[in-house]
């Protein structure tokens, strides 16, 4: 369904990818994990074309989106969760979540499931952005973006800065999310949350895929783990 394939990404004279060769199924739940400075963040962004790569190729579903704009790449259907949420911050819950709307396809997302799978939003409609706790923004930012009825999900650090409670509560939805059949695509350092997500790993170091495969064999190794992640 995805592959991204010797993706090289600078930013200035600085090379920040240097080969990067990822692919997912269609359905599938893969992470790209490593530590702060890998390399995971501007992945996600090289695919959406916010960072576009200086050499290498990006196809989904057999139509190459290398060099396409990032409106252009959503429209595709691939919705993008940046790490800082970007919700926005003076505008009611209801509002974020009513401007990202795209007509829904047949049992896609809409308001009223959208607030089901984050029920935290839901008697919160009319409260500012700016007025929401850390958890509940990145539940609204989940939340908006499913309203672009996106069928592959890229999502930066989800899990980051959350108390445990709310990523046990995240980690639920993201279950519900794979289980609509949506392909995607989670940025994390942390391998105990991600575990629970993804059924493939790749682990990123310095630019470059230093492990790719499942995540039960990587797990194998705490001594390996420890190098490259935060458990």
């Amino acid at each position: 369904m995805f592959k991204a394939e010797d993706i090289h990404t600078y930013y200035g004279s600085s090379h920040v990818l240097q080969g990067i060769t990822i692919q997912l199924r269609e359905g599938e739940q893969v992470c790209l994990l490593g530590r702060n400075g890998a390399g995971k963040t501007t992945t996600l962004k090289s695919i959406m074309g916010i960072v576009p790569p200086a050499k290498g190729s990006i196809e989904y579903r057999g139509r190459l989106i290398t060099g396409m704009k990032p409106h252009q790449i959503a429209r595709l259907g691939i919705g993008y969760v940046p790490e800082d949420r970007r919700i926005y911050p003076d505008f009611t819950v209801a509002e974020n979540l009513q401007i990202a709307c795209r007509k829904p396809r047949m049992g896609g997302w809409d308001i009223a499931k959208v607030l089901q799978l984050f029920p935290n939003l839901e008697h919160k409609q009319t409260r500012l952005g700016l007025q929401l706790s850390g958890g509940e923004q990145q539940m609204l930012a989940i939340a908006r973006t499913l309203m672009g009825n996106p069928q592959f999900l890229l999502l930066d650090e989800p899990a980051e800065g959350l108390a445990p409670l709310i990523v046990s509560a995240l980690a639920g939805a993201l279950d519900e999310i794979k289980r609509q059949g949506l392909s995607m695509l989670l940025s994390e350092q942390n391998a105990r949350f991600a575990i629970k997500m993804a059924d493939r790993a790749y682990v990123i170091d310095k630019g470059r895929v230093i492990f790719e495969g499942p995540i039960s064999r990587m797990m194998e190794s705490e001594e390996e783990m420890r190098r490259f992640l935060v458990l």
